[in-house]
């Protein structure tokens, strides 16, 4: 693969109008950065789970809070990169001359990666894969392709990111987002078709990328960039290599934040963490700092800080030294996998710790099973009254989904991803308000 062929400022859905990489004062890339912060599906991240759902009083990472996270490490990877390839090739401006724009670019992909994370985080993926597998939905296999089962009985967030990017959703225009093919590559982890999305020894297929509704669209954008094709049926291809600093810049966040969250909610006492970060911040003077100071927030918002700075230059150095290997398609492990120790060790750590102490807390794991049972109970109602539209009390419920999330097509296949649309773009507090209402739990206010 080559980065001036990679670097593409086409736009989805306004082809015709591209006139070539171009450079401008406000670049295509940010662009795409503000277009997203400003959309609806952003905002609504700001209730959606992270990692504790519906914490209460104590406000704590959401889908929003840490896309923006994500992205500011993001940007500063893009930026090492560019600025060590300006390092060796001095004339890099001339040569590749949208290379400069990595970090704009790698910035908009972080902001969308988890726009199609379901309410409930990934107990909401796995309530809908549990519909149609052991549920009420089971009946509706006979009525699709076995792929396009596949992307039914294995929801995945990361495919339905790239679906609400890209999907003429009704009266929204035919152009989704309009985003560039950049940064619409940039967020695909695993590149490949759902009913080959299992092969865990295998970075590009551990899960897979894109519904089949999206397959014509992702190709078209692999193509225009030359992303290596692995195989036409089912499709796979090789990552985009923005993609490794995509993830690692989620990979760095999601472990060191997922601490201090856990501390602000008592999870993990201060000794805990303190255990786990020191020995990431890689600055023989910080016990002395730390002994200074008195607010144990404090001292852990200080660790998190350097934690963050050692983990970007560990994974930045990896990239640029891999870069061969990555442009080859060769390289088949995380940016974190490959980080030096002790650093590596820590990570590791750190990640028994989480899935021990912290995932499996017992009230976030409450949460996650009422969560479970809202957004299953909401596609027992939908589904059917979508699919069947027969009685009164179906068509009332069809009355309550938006009509950009309705269609003329009139096969299951689409009209489920209908439903699911509306269902996966909810809010947990509106999931929750609304399987409350239409089971007459609670009953809805005139207001």
């Amino acid at each position: 693969m080559k980065w001036e062929k990679l670097l593409s400022a086409k736009r989805w859905g306004n082809e015709d109008r591209f006139k070539g990489n171009q450079k401008e004062a406000r670049s295509e890339f940010q662009r795409d950065y503000d277009r997203i912060i400003f959309s609806s599906p952003f905002r609504r991240l700001q209730n959606k789970t992270q990692v504790f759902p519906l914490p209460g009083s104590v406000f704590v990472h959401n889908r929003l809070t840490h896309s923006l996270e994500v992205a500011s490490v993001g940007r500063s990877l893009g930026s090492i990169f560019y600025n060590k390839m300006k390092d060796i090739h001095p004339d890099i401006d001339d040569t590749c001359p949208l290379l400069i724009e990595a970090g704009n670019i790698i910035a908009s992909a972080c902001l969308a990666h988890d726009l199609g994370n379901p309410a409930f985080g990934h107990s909401g993926e796995s309530a809908i894969s549990h519909y149609f597998t052991t549920g009420d939905g089971k009946i509706y296999q006979s009525q699709v392709t076995e792929s396009q089962w596949e992307d039914l009985i294995n929801f995945e967030g990361n495919a339905n990111a790239l679906r609400i990017l890209t999907h003429p959703f009704a009266g929204k225009g035919t152009g989704g987002f309009a985003l560039t093919y950049a940064t619409l590559a940039s967020i695909a982890k695993y590149p490949c078709a759902s009913i080959a999305g299992h092969n865990k020894k295998n970075i590009f297929t551990k899960k897979y990328g894109f519904f089949q509704s999206e397959q014509s669209g992702f190709e078209k954008i692999a193509v225009e960039m030359d992303l290596i094709k692995v195989q036409e049926e089912p499709l796979i291809y090789k990552r985009h290599p923005l993609v490794y600093l995509v993830e690692a810049a989620d990979d760095i966040c999601y472990n060191i934040i997922d601490l201090e969250d856990a501390h602000r909610l008592k999870i993990l006492s201060y000794r805990e963490v303190e255990t786990l970060l020191l020995p990431l911040c890689n600055d023989a003077q910080l016990p002395g700092r730390l002994a200074e100071m008195e607010d144990d927030d404090a001292k852990i918002t200080l660790m998190r800080a350097k934690s963050i700075s050692t983990l970007i230059w560990q994974c930045s150095n990896v990239f640029y030294q891999e870069q061969e290997s990555i442009l080859g398609g060769h390289f088949n492990q995380s940016l974190m996998d490959a980080i030096e120790e002790p650093y590596l060790s820590v990570m590791k750590e750190i990640e028994r710790i989480s899935i021990k102490k912290i995932y499996n807390y017992h009230s976030v794991v409450q949460i996650e099973v009422a969560g479970y049972q809202v957004m299953g109970g909401l596609l027992e109602e939908f589904i059917p009254a979508y699919l069947q539209n027969e009685s009164k009390y179906h068509k009332k419920l069809v009355e309550l989904i938006p009509k950009q999330f309705l269609t003329q097509q009139t096969d299951a296949y689409t009209k489920i991803q209908c439903v699911l649309d509306f269902v996966s773009g909810m809010t947990d507090i509106y999931a929750v308000e609304l399987f409350r209402k239409i089971k007459g739990i609670s009953f809805p206010s005139m207001s």
